[in-house]
């Protein structure tokens, strides 16, 4: 039999609550079913929900045996850093050091307390007692992410990333003067022009900027640019992104590359009355024919690219220099998403069918396997060919931001960030354990959806998020933040609790999982500071009031629809 009082405790350890509130303040509780459901996805698997008690014992002996706790985040300035320690009684006989690197050089080290007191916490994890010991590191540390480490003699026992985030976010001159700033919100994708084939484009945008700088406006927001999938342009929310690190190069102003002046084949295909009565077909019809200008512009790119290695990479010039700095710039991630990109056109031309990596053969499904490995060495030019396609949205993008800033905007572009990933796409591949694949994102009912939303997008494991630091989150937020003024959040509550939904379950069965809000909102405003860029959270109206008192705290200004903003 079921015990039901201790799965709740152990969902609640997970951060799965066993009730919430709805929007008329009545008290919905979870079905044990669905708890253990969505414990099942977060790691807990049946035979440890049996013994909901022995799984607590089991998580706890498992922090025990880290040193450190993954990641702290801190509110700079602090007079001084408390960090605890957890070690078998054996290591305080050693001698033990710290040593704290700042993110930008500089260190600091010092000597271990090695007698606890009395009061100290213990426990016994396998036999072996274990202690916690405090350490105060009375230094003055710039906001930054930095790693503190612990060592015996030069063995190193454990690291952790320490993060101070400023007390609140940027915010712009034109803001803080209190001027009426003004300006359009736009879905780039819909926007029609004479100049772009059927879709909006980065060319489009620019042009946007200036005609609403010459107005007087001071923003342009426009909806998500994460990268889809660019093989299943049917596919086309952009709040259900394969990656919301890379642009979705269907945005890409094909005539504004510069391969394309030179480019004698491509000048040709676009020259010919067939493809003139495409592209005129195109931005005719009364909704974006996804596939039709897909088409077009894959055959483009694919002409741009072959152009640019035959003139350029093979010659050496200085053009693919700069993109192979561009290649080399991160820590792989644009490599791993070209490899998927690649992949995925691989499989699916191979089974029309296969629509993600959860569709692909077992050895292909890790990125870091052998097979993966082979198969970018054998398909290493259609990989650059996709890397290729980021560059030069890239190049697009960063330009609007330079060009904002040229025209004078207060606040310039305001980009959007999605609440989290399609489970089939690039991101859930290459970090797919922070990933509950199967589990979907939405929300519970209310008055305009009695029966609840289902986003169909995969939720972080909270656990699994802070063990990589934060990492993917962190990513996300530095590609959405380097070219705008501003940035909104979708979903903003999405920091402090997401509504999941089992698999085969509806919305209507679904709960809330936590994460640590403060600790998320401290990375927001430290990289808003560093990219000199307003952050905005989308206010729907149901968000717990700790959500707006933290919002307002940090500087981050509210996005709300003003239906839910008419009445109490």
């Amino acid at each position: 039999m079921t015990d039901q009082p201790g799965l709740f405790a152990l969902a609640a350890r997970m951060g799965i609550a066993a009730e919430y509130q709805d929007i008329r303040d009545h008290t919905r509780r979870a079905e044990a079913a669905v708890v253990g459901e969505l414990l099942d996805a977060f790691g807990i698997t049946a035979d440890m929900q049996r013994d909901p008690q022995g799984a607590l014992d089991a998580l706890d002996d498992a922090d025990w045996t880290q040193p450190l706790p993954p990641v702290t985040v801190l509110q700079h300035p602090v007079p001084s850093v408390r960090v605890r320690f957890r070690l078998p009684a054996s290591r305080l006989a050693h001698r033990l050091r710290w040593r704290l690197l700042e993110e930008y050089g500089r260190e600091h080290s010092g000597s271990l307390r090695l007698h606890p007191p009395d009061d100290a916490q213990r426990r016994t994890v396998n036999g072996v007692p274990h202690v916690a010991v405090d350490l105060e590191i009375a230094e003055a540390l710039p906001p930054g992410y930095h790693r503190l480490e612990l060592l015996q003699g030069q063995k190193l026992l454990g690291s952790m990333s320490l993060i101070l985030a400023p007390r609140t976010c940027y915010q712009s001159d034109a803001v803080l003067e209190e001027r009426r700033v003004w300006g359009p919100s736009l879905q780039l994708y819909a926007v029609r022009s004479e100049h772009n084939w059927g879709i909006g484009d980065f060319g489009d945008l620019r042009r946007i900027l200036e005609q609403f700088a010459d107005l007087g406006a001071d923003v342009v927001g426009i909806s998500p640019l994460h990268a889809l999938f660019l093989g299943n342009p049917d596919h086309c929310s952009p709040y259900s992104p394969s990656s919301r690190v890379f642009l979705n190069p269907l945005y890409i102003d094909v005539g504004a590359v510069p391969e394309y002046a030179d480019c004698a084949a491509l000048q040709s295909l676009v020259g010919s009355v067939d493809f003139q009565v495409r592209l005129e077909s195109l931005r005719a019809t009364e909704l974006v024919d996804y596939v039709g200008v897909s088409a077009v512009k894959r055959e483009a790119f694919e002409l741009l690219y072959r152009d640019f290695r035959d003139r350029h990479v093979e010659p050496g010039r200085e053009r693919a220099e700069s993109f192979r700095t561009f290649q080399r710039s991160g820590d792989g991630a644009l490599r791993r998403f070209a490899l998927f990109e690649t992949l995925w056109e691989h499989f699916h031309a191979a089974d029309p069918d296969a629509w993600g990596w959860l569709q692909w053969p077992a050895d292909f499904r890790d990125p870091e396997s052998a097979a993966v490995r082979a198969f970018e060495r054998t398909h290493l030019e259609r990989v650059e060919f996709f890397e290729y396609l980021q560059w030069l949205a890239d190049q697009q993008a960063f330009s609007l931001g330079e060009r904002s800033a040229e025209l004078g905007l207060g606040v310039g572009m305001y980009f959007d960030l999605a609440v989290s990933v399609d489970r089939n796409g690039a991101d859930a591949w290459a970090d797919q354990n922070c990933y509950a694949q199967d589990v979907s994102i939405g929300a519970p009912p209310d008055d305009f959806n009695p029966r609840g939303q289902n986003w169909g997008l995969s939720p972080p494991i909270p656990q699994r998020l802070r063990s990589l630091g934060y990492a993917p989150f962190i990513a996300a937020l530095r590609a959405v933040m380097r070219d705008p003024g501003a940035l909104r959040i979708d979903h903003i509550m999405g920091l402090m609790r997401l509504f999941c939904i089992p698999p085969g379950r509806q919305a209507t069965d679904g709960t809330y999982v936590a994460y640590d809000f403060d600790e998320l909102l401290g990375i927001v405003t430290l990289e808003s500071v560093r990219a000199r860029c307003m952050v905005i959270g989308e206010d729907l109206g149901t968000v717990p009031d700790s959500v707006r008192a933290a919002m307002l705290r940090l500087g981050i200004l509210a996005y709300r629809p003003l239906l839910f903003a008419k009445t109490a």
